[in-house]
C-alpha cells in the first residue's frame, strides 16, 4: 500500500456545531509511514478545536497525577486510560485504586457492565470520590458494548454525567447529532465529548477514514474516537496516516492483534489517548494490551516523534521474548528506540507499506526467514548462502534493506561451547562438531542456518523433514544427506550424535509434542532444540534423562540477539546485560 495524495476529506467548509482555523498546507507534504510524497495541495480549512478553558485538560490530567519530575520525563502527552468494567460499584472502586496505583493517566468507567445501576446515586459517588478523571462510557450492544436498553435512558444517563462534571463521555457517532441537539443551550459543565466510531470487521480506506473524521467533529465533539480492525497489519497504517494529520484530538486505534502496535505507536504519531487493562485478557476492546506492558514492556511514556520502531516479524509472534529482551536494553543505554510484536501474513507488502526511515530494523521468525531473502535490497554474503534472513534494517542512506542472519552463529557458538565444556575444553582451535553426525529436524529458515553453520565446522550433516523432497534440496544445496522425519527414529549410523530440532515442534501451546522419541535419543551426545518457550521442551526433558547434554533454545536466542543489537544500533551488544534480562523470563 503506498499512499499518493494528501486525503481531500481534510478540507471542509464550517459547520453549524464545528469551529476552526485556516491552516495552510505546504505544496507536499509527505505519509509519515511511507514517507511517499502526497500530492500537493492548495490552502484548506482543517478542522480544529479552538482554545477553551478547558482544552488544556490533558495537560492538566497529567500534572493530578504525576510529579513535576516524572511529567518532563515523558516525550509525548499520550494519555494511558484503563477501562473498568467490574459488575458492582465496589468492585470498581477496587479496580479505579489499581489502576491509579499502576499509573494510569485516566479510567474508562463502564457504566454497561454493572449488573445493577441507579444512575444518579452511582454516578455521584464515583465522580464524587474520583481519584482519577473518568471518561464514563455507556456503550449500547449494536456498537460492540453490553447495554440492551432503551437509547433514550443510555444518553440520559450520559447528560447527568456532565451535569454532575465527569472529565470526559463517551457518545456514539450513530447518536452524536441527537445528543448533542438535547444539550444545545444548556448550561454545563467543562465535560469533554468525545464522539466514538467502532467498526468490528475492518479498517476503511484512508479516505473514508478521513471522511468518517469530519463526520465526527461536525457533530460537535471535542475529541474524535475511531476504532477499526486489523485484517492484516498493513492497515493500521492507515490509521497512523490520518492520526499523524489530524488537527483535532484524535484518538484512533486498531483492534485485534495485528493492530496492537496501533496502541503503542499512537505515542510516535500524537495519538490523544490509549488503552491498557489491569490484567491480560480482561479487555473492553480486542487486542488491547496490558498498562503494565504498556509502562514496563514498551516504556510507552518514552516514545516520542522521534523514536524509532523496531520489531519481530512473524506468525504466530507472541510467544517470542524479543521484545522483552530489546526494549529493557534500549532503555538501559538510553536508546531512542521502541520494539514491537508485528503479526504480518505478507512480509513484502509489510516491508512496502511501513517504508519509511522510522521503521528502522526487524527481527524475523516463522516463516518468513526465507521470503525475507527476496525482500531485501541486499543480502549479507552468509545470509545469501544460508538461504535465510533472520535480521532487516533499513539502511539511513538511501532506506535500502539489508538482511543479514544472526541465527547460524548464535546456535553454532551455543553448541560448541556445551561440548567444550563437556570434554573440559581441548584447547584445540579445531571445532568439535568436525567429523559429527549432525542431525537438523527442519529444513525452513533456521534449519538452514544451522545446516549452514555446521558444515562451516566439518560436521557430517543430515536433513530430516516431514517433507523429504525439502530436505533433499537443503542436503543437496549444503552437501549432506536427507531422510524423512517419520524415519528419524530409527536412524541410528552411530553414537554419540549431534540432534538439533529447528522447527515448533514442542513450542507453547502443544508443549506434549516432541519429533522424536525418547528410545531414539540414546544415539546422541548433545540436543539442542531452537523452541524456547517453554525453556525446557519435552524434546530436552528427554534428552537428558536419556544422557545427553541439551542446549536450550534461550542461548541460541541469546546469541543472535547480540548481533541484532550491533546491527540495530551499531554499538557492541550488553551481553552480560541481556544475560540477566533473560534470567528473569
Amino acid at each position: 500500500m503506498k499512499f499518493l495524495r494528501a486525503p481531500p476529506q481534510l478540507c471542509y467548509p464550517s459547520t453549524p456545531h464545528t469551529k476552526f482555523f485556516n491552516h495552510r498546507l505546504n505544496a507536499t507534504f509527505f505519509n509519515p509511514i511511507s514517507r511517499h510524497p502526497l500530492a500537493s495541495t492548495t490552502p484548506c480549512r482543517l478542522f480544529h478545536q479552538p482554545a477553551t478553558p478547558h482544552s488544556s485538560l490533558r495537560h492538566h490530567t497529567q500534572e493530578q497525577i504525576t510529579s513535576p519530575s516524572s511529567s518532563e520525563m515523558r516525550k509525548n502527552e499520550t494519555l494511558i486510560c484503563v477501562p473498568i468494567m467490574g459488575d458492582s460499584l465496589d468492585t470498581m472502586k477496587i479496580d479505579i485504586n489499581k489502576a491509579k496505583l499502576a499509573g494510569a493517566d485516566l479510567v474508562e468507567i463502564r457504566l454497561d457492565s454493572l449488573k445493577t445501576f441507579n444512575p444518579s446515586q452511582d454516578l455521584n459517588t464515583l465522580i464524587k470520590d474520583r481519584i482519577l478523571p473518568l471518561l464514563i462510557t455507556y456503550r449500547p450492544k449494536w456498537e460492540g458494548g453490553m447495554y440492551e436498553g432503551d437509547d433514550n435512558e443510555r444518553l440520559d444517563v450520559l447528560r447527568l454525567a456532565m451535569e454532575l462534571g465527569a472529565d470526559y463521555i463517551d457518545v456514539e457517532l450513530q447518536v452524536a447529532d441527537q445528543f448533542f441537539d438535547s444539550i444545545r443551550g444548556k448550561t454545563l459543565n467543562k465535560t469533554k465529548v468525545i464522539v466514538s466510531s467502532h467498526n468490528y470487521q475492518r479498517t476503511p480506506l484512508v479516505e473514508d477514514l478521513g471522511n468518517l473524521v469530519a463526520r465526527i467533529q461536525a457533530t460537535g465533539a471535542d475529541i474524535v474516537k475511531i476504532a477499526t480492525t486489523a485484517v492484516e497489519i498493513t492497515d493500521v497504517a492507515r490509521m497512523f496516516q490520518i492520526m499523524a494529520h489530524s488537527q483535532v484530538p484524535f484518538i484512533g486505534l486498531v483492534m485485534g492483534d495485528r493492530g496492537l502496535i496501533s496502541r503503542i505507536l499512537c505515542a510516535k504519531f500524537g495519538g490523544y489517548l490509549t488503552f491498557g487493562t489491569l490484567e491480560s485478557g480482561v479487555v473492553s476492546a480486542p487486542g488491547q494490551p496490558t498498562i503494565k506492558d504498556l509502562l514496563d514492556l514498551y516504556n510507552i511514556r518514552q516514545v516520542g516523534p522521534d523514536t524509532k520502531v523496531y520489531g519481530i516479524i512473524g506468525k504466530p509472534v507472541g510467544h517470542s521474548k524479543s521484545p522483552i529482551l530489546f526494549n529493557e536494553a534500549f532503555k538501559s543505554v538510553s536508546f531512542d528506540g521502541v520494539y514491537v510484536f508485528l503479526l504480518v501474513d505478507d512480509l513484502a507488502n509489510f516491508l512496502r507499506t511501513y517504508s519509511s526511515t522510522d521503521f528502522v530494523g526487524f527481527s524475523v521468525t516463522i516463516p518468513h526467514k526465507e521470503a525475507a531473502v527476496k525482500c531485501c535490497d541486499e543480502v549479507d554474503p552468509v545470509a545469501k548462502s544460508i538461504g535465510a534472513v533472520n535480521c532487516v534494517i533499513r539502511r539511513p542512506t538511501d532506506g535500502k534493506l539489508i538482511g543479514y542472519n544472526t541465527d547460524y552463529v548464535g546456535a553454532i557458538s551455543a553448541i560448541e561451547d556445551r561440548l567444550r565444556d563437556r570434554h573440559n575444553g581441548d584447547g584445540t582451535a579445531v571445532s568439535p562438531l568436525a567429523g559429527k553426525v549432525f542431525v537438523v529436524i527442519g529444513a525452513g529458515g533456521a534449519g538452514k542456518a544451522l545446516a549452514y553453520g555446521a558444515k562451516e565446522k566439518g560436521a557430517r550433516v543430515v536433513i530430516a523433514n516431514r517433507t523429504y523432497d525439502r530436505a533433499r534440496e537443503l542436503a543437496d544445496v549444503i552437501g549432506g544427506d536427507a531422510i524423512a522425519l517419520a524415519d528419524l527414529d530409527n536412524y541410528h549410523p552411530e553414537d554419540g550424535m549431534i540432534l538439533a530440532n529447528t522447527t515448533s515442534i514442542g513450542m507453547q501451546p502443544k508443549v506434549d509434542e516432541t519429533p522424536i522419541s525418547k528410545h531414539a535419543l540414546k544415539s546422541y551426545s548433545l540436543v539442542f532444540d531452537a523452541v524456547y518457550t517453554p525453556k525446557m521442551t519435552r524434546l530436552l526433558k528427554e534428552a537428558e534423562e536419556s544422557g545427553a547434554t541439551i542446549v536450550t533454545g534461550l542461548e541460541m536466542f541469546l546469541g543472535q540477539a547480540y548481533g541484532q543489537f550491533e546491527n540495530f544500533t551499531g554499538t557492541p551488544a550488553p551481553k552480560q546485560l541481556f544475560k540477566k534480562i533473560m534470567e528473569n523470563y
